[in-house]
């Protein structure tokens, strides 16, 4: 746990939450704004800052809980689809430095998190290949 962070209060019961879902590893809960009607998050218990720092088993359970509340938010409210994401650093715009996923309902021309712009630039083959092998160095 670490002592200025609020999802660790919220994993460790001391800051009240709408929980959805809690096991041994991670917890699910209602994010405080709601764009749209059950929006929620999922968190490790443990603190960890981002992604690249969660070892693997963590992250299995993440994913699985991830998997599970999608399921039940779709199931328990009308949408047109739905958006999931997580925020690495400041330039992405991470607000709480602790692993979190975000489990969005979305609507049809919300207007809500455009990702990208209408005609995003497209990497040719060669690029493409390039940036898989430069990526691949690291696995």
């Amino acid at each position: 746990m670490n002592d200025n962070c609020t999802f660790c209060d919220i994993a460790n019961e001391t800051r009240p939450a709408s929980v959805v879902y809690a096991d041994e590893l991670t917890m699910a809960f209602i994010d405080i704004r709601q764009f749209h009607a059950g929006h929620t998050l999922v968190i490790p218990r443990r603190h960890v800052g981002d992604i690249r720092q969660l070892d693997e088993t963590t992250g299995a359970a993440v994913m699985a809980t991830l998997i599970r509340v999608t399921r039940a938010v779709d199931a328990a409210f009308s949408n047109d689809g739905m958006s999931l994401w997580h925020s690495i650093g400041p330039a992405a715009f991470q607000e709480v430095p602790h692993v979190h996923f975000h489990i969005h309902p979305r609507k049809t021309a919300d207007g809500f998190l455009r990702v990208y712009p209408h005609t995003p630039p497209t990497a040719d083959e060669l690029t493409r290949d390039e940036f898989a092998a430069r990526i691949r160095l690291f696995l």
